[in-house]
């Protein structure tokens, strides 16, 4: 019997993406950062199995839970499943942080055999699942990134009027599903918020790759919370830390930097130029993937404000189904070009634009592109007036909430 939480706030847009592929042959794979809501699209999905068919047989298994520590291997996963089991009806197999059983896609694809068996699984490793699934399960699974809260879930979550100071508290603590239990006061959210930074930090970085320089990863992720949208690389940071007195190889600080993206901490994204249409081998951006986490490794301080911003953008882009790239046009940065169904969005992001010096650098960025898609500039500016040349100013609440 599968005990559901008592209180479920729906993520209508998953489910809704999700719908499409349920009771087909094709194993759905959601992932994302710990703590993200990731079960609990899970149990949205059995519900939802449920209101349509009441006697369905779900085979839930959380490898989190005690309850299932019996299964340690990828023979131990299969045979109970299979136990679990029933001949020539539709079986619904949910697995919550897949990620723990060494070889699980050999199981994914043994239970795919079967046109009965529906599969969903979760996890929280992006190299692992991406590279086993692709590797056994090429055109038999499809992927669904689980990001943390938009800011129009956050207001429905936290039953909020859109105003300034929701958004104050949005930037400030992030949107991980779970704060909703908790009241939005820095004392108890920080110690919350630190608890899943330790996790990710100890369990999905430093246990899984057996790493012994702790106090180097610690250090990388303040300096990488420090530098929110500084275009960097793994040299860069070398250097840095020589500086501090801290000499790191260049190839560990890339592991590292690879570590911390595989755990869905960071997100890496790359550079690309427009005029020769290729990415830059060298050099890069990292944002984090929640803000409430990134405030805890180095305070919420208000001359962040442009850091958290662009951070706040670039989120909402890869929530909206964009994939993300920084763009070079001649020696003009274009802050993001956001790709979804072959086609474009050209985003450039300022704290403010209060003359005209800052509106022709940040409008005539985006001038330049000579194409004919979207172009846009956001700003934290409440003004939202004529468009400057064609080009659309939208305020960072506005736009956070399309």
């Amino acid at each position: 019997m599968i005990n559901f939480p008592k209180i479920i706030k729906k993520r209508k847009g998953y489910i809704e993406r999700i719908k499409p592929f349920m009771k087909k042959s094709v194993a759905k794979v959601l992932t994302g950062q710990r703590r993200v809501g990731k079960s609990f699209l899970l149990y949205q999905l059995i519900e939802v199995i449920l209101s349509e068919e009441p006697n369905a047989n779900i085979i839930y298994i959380n490898l989190e839970d005690f309850a299932f520590s019996s299964l340690q291997t990828a023979q131990d996963l299969h045979a109970y499943i299979i136990a679990q089991s029933i001949e020539k009806e539709r079986n619904y197999i949910f697995i919550d942080e897949i990620q723990d059983i060494t070889g699980f896609e050999k199981v994914i694809r043994s239970l795919l055999l079967n046109e009965n068996n529906d599969i969903y699984i979760t996890g929280s490793n992006a190299n692992m699942l991406s590279s086993e699934l692709a590797t056994y399960l090429s055109g038999r699974y499809i992927e669904f990134k689980i990001y943390s809260l938009s800011y129009p879930e956050f207001l429905e979550f936290h039953e909020l009027m859109e105003n300034e100071k929701s958004y104050e508290l949005y930037s400030r603590y992030g949107g991980l599903p779970y704060l909703l239990n908790l009241p939005l006061e820095d004392e108890t959210v920080n110690e919350y918020l630190k608890s899943v930074y330790s996790t990710i930090v100890y369990r999905d970085v430093v246990s899984r790759y057996k790493l012994r320089n702790t106090a180097f990863l610690e250090k990388l992720v303040q300096f990488l919370s420090e530098n929110i949208g500084n275009l960097f690389s793994a040299k860069n940071i070398s250097d840095y830390l020589k500086s501090q007195h801290s000499t790191i190889s260049v190839n560990q600080i890339q592991n590292y930097t690879e570590y911390l993206s595989n755990a869905f901490l960071i997100h890496r994204v790359e550079r690309y130029d427009l005029i020769g249409k290729r990415i830059f081998e060298i050099g890069e951006k990292y944002y984090f993937e929640n803000m409430g986490i990134r405030n805890i490794v180095v305070g919420y301080r208000i001359t962040d404000k442009a850091k958290i911003l662009e951070n706040l953008v670039h989120n909402h882009l890869l929530y909206k189904g964009y994939e993300v790239r920084v763009g070079y046009y001649g020696d003009k940065e274009i802050d993001f070009i956001g790709e979804k169904n072959g086609e474009k969005l050209y985003v450039q992001v300022a704290l403010k634009i209060d003359n005209e010096k800052t509106a022709e650098r940040e409008f005539g960025n985006l001038l330049k592109i000579q194409d004919n898609y979207p172009k846009i500039v956001i700003t934290e500016d409440t003004f939202n007036g004529n468009s400057y040349e064609g080009i659309q100013h939208y305020p960072i609440r506005q736009f956070l909430m399309e």
